[in-house]
């Protein structure tokens, strides 16, 4: 019911429903087919489907119902079930007998039981039991689309009554519909317009009186079948009975081993021989039936009045346990009127070779004419291919969920990679592909370090020193994201950091000034495990040329190499506590850009001799919070970035442009929106092509071009 229920909810409102109704609490995602799930289970699915689609549950279980007869027919029993009977009263009766064959398959299957009624004003009756109360909405779904499919009749259902038998000890719920039939409007034209047709005036006079004469003789049961089945009164005929019965009293007990007999006071007459040699006590004189079986289906009182109500269905007894074994029964209750007496014919109830064995007996124990005998053998080889069913699909989720898992692994991978190295660099690494070092004509490096740092560890214990470091590193991280700098390394208290490396940028400087203002904001969080006052760190800028690539095998680092690292990483150790130290070349790319900056003078710096440098003492345009990030849609920082947003923005609205390169945008490409909406683009260097991003919101053209040359819409 679960699966079904599944394809129900993807086949009529889309996998994304299925999805999110999955996704709930108490839910599952996938079900295996010949798995019987709980109640609960089914019951609170059907309630969340409801409440996420905003449905009654009788319009969601009537769906459900005409679904589920598709569904049945899709799985390979529609010849099953349209060989049930010729009519619907027929299909009906024998619902419960193919539920208990099924049973044979699926042991813990709680089906609903059914009967029809007919009352003496010709009206038909349905009873439907079942133990799960509030889906009995389901029937008139499954009815209608029967009566549809199968005898081309139109159904319509309505409920008289909701309540409990007294006859019923099981089933929780009682519910009469009352059924209205009638033949397709449509088909029927058709019929009478074609019977016109073949069919003269003296033809139609003969049909009639042909017809007058047939149904002066109809006994009451065929008069029902002729209101609800016109087309059945070809099939009628009276079957003869022989005045004696030639059959012996020894004879039958053999033939039938499996029988009982027994009176309106549940009283044994006699039983077939292999009940006897299982149950020698039921031949005691004053045996009663109730004493040694009790009913298991349908679940009504153990008396004559009850079976007799209900003796269309497959009745199933059991024995009380006894010293040996306990024994099932199924089979049909005949009742004989002229002796007073039911006439239970049996057999027993088995699902395979190994019950057959448990209960002690043998197949030779069976009629020869018992079809339990194929059904034994033909169940064992069932229950071997669904148990060879289960297990792929037990193996098909558990590599569905090791896939999941093995996904979320890899993205936790990919993302260490990325903090390790620039994504299009881990990407060719990825890729087997070799990585070529490249040269960047102008970009900005940072280094910072901590004040007395050699001090602080000679005091502190080692767990100390990594909480600082930790504390004070995860927040330049969160910077880096901020300003779009790339973090290159950090070496005990020393952090580096570059602007305009991997991906070019005109405002590496600005943004790693930013950066270097923010890190000085965020020491000031981070307490001196020695003095328990805020650490204080130097920061040193410098600008120029750089060669970059990718170094080591085992664990590869994207390194810059040059005389500009050197430099910077004198500007670090020649600074002041708790100052920004500039040097000539980043001086020049922030002096007009609104910068607070401070001339220091001519200083002698280690292997450069005398250089003149500066101090950076604030950015007054741009707020404290701004620069830390804290800022919710504030101004643009950077005008590169502004430039891309703009970009964007054109694109959304249907035009065609040029993206500049950025940290989100590594390559030049013109955009070609085909539906609403917007997605990152992610491309590697180098590559063009075709690219769809997602939620297929985009098609992007990745076009190398030079740099700096723009695209007019």
């Amino acid at each position: 019911m679960c699966v079904c229920l599944q394809s129900l909810v993807i086949e009529k409102f889309g996998q994304e429903t299925w999805d999110k109704l999955s996704s709930l609490p108490g839910v599952q995602d996938t079900f295996m087919t010949y798995m019987v799930y709980d109640d609960i289970l089914t019951l609170n699915l059907v309630q969340e489907a409801c409440l996420l689609l905003d449905v009654s549950a009788d319009v969601f279980l009537k769906l459900f119902g005409e679904h589920f007869f598709l569904f049945c027919k899709q799985a390979g029993y529609d010849t099953m079930l349209r060989t049930l009977g010729g009519n619907l009263i027929e299909f009906i009766g024998n619902l419960d007998s193919l539920h208990s064959y099924l049973a044979l398959s699926y042991q813990e299957m709680n089906a609903p039981s059914f009967r029809v009624e007919m009352t003496e004003d010709g009206k038909m009756l349905l009873h439907y039991y079942s133990d799960r109360k509030g889906l009995y909405h389901i029937v008139p779904g499954i009815m209608e689309a029967v009566a549809r499919d199968f005898f081309d009749s139109k159904v319509t259902m309505v409920v008289l009554n909701q309540s409990e038998e007294d006859e019923r000890t099981g089933k929780k719920e009682h519910v009469v519909f009352l059924v209205k039939q009638s033949k397709q409007a449509n088909k029927t034209r058709d019929q009478d317009h074609s019977s016109h047709k073949r069919v003269g005036v003296c033809g139609c006079m003969r049909m009639v009186f042909n017809y007058i004469l047939t149904v002066a003789s109809l006994t009451i049961m065929e008069w029902v079948c002729l209101i609800y089945f016109p087309g059945s009164l070809h099939c009628t005929f009276s079957p003869s009975y022989p005045n004696k019965l030639w059959v012996e009293e020894k004879t039958f007990c053999n033939a039938f081993p499996f029988h009982i007999v027994f009176d309106e006071d549940l009283k044994v007459r006699h039983t077939g021989v292999n009940i006897q040699k299982f149950l020698p006590g039921l031949q005691a004189r004053d045996a009663m039936l109730d004493q040694w079986f009790t009913i298991i289906h349908p679940q009504v009182t153990f008396t004559i009045e009850s079976i007799r109500k209900f003796i269309n269905s497959q009745f199933v007894l059991k024995s009380y346990k006894d010293n040996h074994t306990t024994l099932k029964l199924r089979g049909q209750m005949l009742w004989m009127e002229s002796l007073g007496c039911m006439l239970y014919m049996c057999s027993p109830k088995l699902r395979s070779l190994q019950e057959l064995q448990d209960v002690g007996l043998h197949l030779a124990d069976l009629a020869q004419h018992d079809v339990t005998r194929d059904l034994v053998l033909l169940n064992q080889q069932r229950l071997a291919e669904m148990e060879l069913t289960n297990q792929l699909e037990r193996k098909k989720e558990e590599l569905r969920i090791l896939s999941r898992h093995l996904e979320a692994e890899k993205q936790k991978t990919e993302t260490l990679l990325y903090a390790m190295l620039p994504r299009h660099i881990a990407d060719q690494l990825k890729d087997g592909k070799s990585v070529k070092a490249g040269e960047f004509e102008v970009c900005t490096i940072l280094f910072s370090d901590v004040v007395t740092f050699t001090s602080i560890c000679a005091a502190c214990e080692p767990i100390h020193i990594v909480d600082m470091l930790n504390s004070m590193y995860s927040k330049f991280d969160r910077l880096t994201n901020i300003h779009g700098v790339y973090k290159v390394e950090t070496i005990g208290d020393a952090y580096m950091v570059v602007g305009g490396v991997p991906i070019p940028t005109e405002t590496h400087a600005h943004r790693v000034a930013n950066f270097a203002l923010g890190m000085r904001i965020a020491a000031r969080e981070v307490t001196n495990p020695v003095t328990g006052k805020p650490i204080q760190i130097r920061v040193g800028l410098h600008t120029g040329p750089v060669l970059a690539g990718v170094v080591g095998e085992k664990m590869p680092r994207y390194c810059l190499f040059g005389d500009t690292v050197n430099t910077a990483s004198r500007m670090e150790s020649h600074g002041v506590p708790d100052h920004i130290h500039l040097s000539t070349s980043t001086y020049s790319k922030l002096k007009d850009a609104g910068f607070d900056i401070q001339e220091r003078g001519q200083i002698e710096v280690k292997g450069k001799g005398q250089m003149t440098t500066y101090f950076l003492l604030g950015n007054p345009l741009v707020s404290e919070d701004s620069i830390m990030g804290k800022e919710v849609g504030g101004p643009c920082l950077y005008r590169d970035d502004l430039h891309s947003q703009t970009d964007l923005d054109a694109f959304r609205k249907g035009q065609c442009g040029f993206i500049r390169q950025s940290a989100e945008h590594p390559l030049p490409a013109v955009v070609l929106p085909n539906a609403a909406g917007w997605s990152h683009l992610h491309t590697g260097h180098g590559q063009e092509g075709c690219f769809r991003l997602l939620h297929r919101s985009v098609l992007v053209v990745v076009i190398p071009v030079a740099p700096g040359c723009c695209l007019v819409p």
